[in-house]
């Protein structure tokens, strides 16, 4: 990039790279710039002072706002195909005798629609405030616990004062939560404080891995209201369209990725019909 740009132009070619890419490597942009690395690293702590990118081990991610909640309607349309997949994979986690806990969303739902599919699940307990997912596990093996509370139309689901009392008195081997948005630095997030304090006590009250299902378009997105910081989170099923160069910077902060590929969902299964295992669940 021929004349030296000054710090306002050096950010600006930042963002609209972060724009169209959504991630970027420190040394892609000492190129593209011209500057060095420690230019472009005060360049990248700059913008996430602002809010605008969150800095990554090698570079950065664009950092989008979610304020408000898509209504459930819309959010059933939106990847539907991989949602189905990672709902898929993800029941694949649940053993026989597991009580888990399932948060609201369109994804966690088609988890329920899959967990009802297996014939082989005994003894397990699904403890949600999902209205949809509880509908859906009608017809299946699943013991199903709907807790109480204040019903909201546009998630479908119940929140309040009762769904956290009800979530005080039990303790869950796994917890599946869905997230708005999920990102390094700030986690797992959602834009309604109701969502938010079940799913905090969920987290609170279980006992073994909390399990993250998302498909790839809520990486990097952040919203209003906490849900699991980064270290809280076990697991993340998520589709194939989460990049590799993101894949390693959740697993350098011990959070296990799994692709919801699938060839590899379609083996497990074919594997667990016989009796036997295409490789570890987790």
């Amino acid at each position: 990039m021929g004349k030296a740009l000054i710090p306002a132009q050096r950010r600006l070619v930042i963002r609209e790279v972060l724009e169209s890419q959504r991630i970027a490597q420190g040394s892609a942009l000492t190129r593209l710039l011209g500057v060095s690395e420690a230019t472009v690293r005060r360049d990248l702590e700059w913008l996430e002072q602002e809010g605008i990118v969150e800095r990554t081990h090698g570079g950065a991610i664009l950092s989008q706002r979610m304020p408000t909640e898509p209504a459930y309607e819309r959010s059933v349309q939106a990847h539907p195909e991989e949602k189905r997949w990672i709902g898929r994979r993800a029941a694949q986690l649940v053993e026989p005798g597991d009580t888990v806990f399932v948060n609201s969303g369109t994804t966690t739902t088609q988890l329920v629609r899959s967990l009802r599919e297996r014939a082989d699940l005994r003894d397990v307990t699904l403890v949600t405030n999902n209205v949809s997912a509880a509908y859906e596990a009608h017809g299946g093996t699943l013991e199903v616990i709907l807790v109480g509370g204040s019903f909201r139309r546009i998630s479908n689901s119940v929140v309040g004062r009762f769904a956290v009392e009800t979530l005080r008195q039990i303790y869950a081997t796994k917890a599946f939560l869905g997230v708005d948005g999920i990102s390094l630095k700030f986690g797992g997030t959602t834009p309604i404080s109701g969502e938010a304090e079940v799913a905090r006590q969920m987290i609170e009250h279980t006992r073994g891995p909390v399990v993250i299902v998302a498909d790839h378009s809520k990486w990097g997105v952040v919203s209003n209201f906490p849900v699991a910081a980064l270290p809280e989170v076990h697991t993340w099923v998520v589709d194939e369209g989460l990049s590799s160069e993101w894949r390693l910077e959740l697993e350098a902060r011990h959070v296990n990725v799994i692709v919801a590929a699938p060839e590899a969902i379609e083996g497990i299964e074919a594997a667990s019909s016989t009796g036997r295992e295409a490789y570890p669940a987790a």
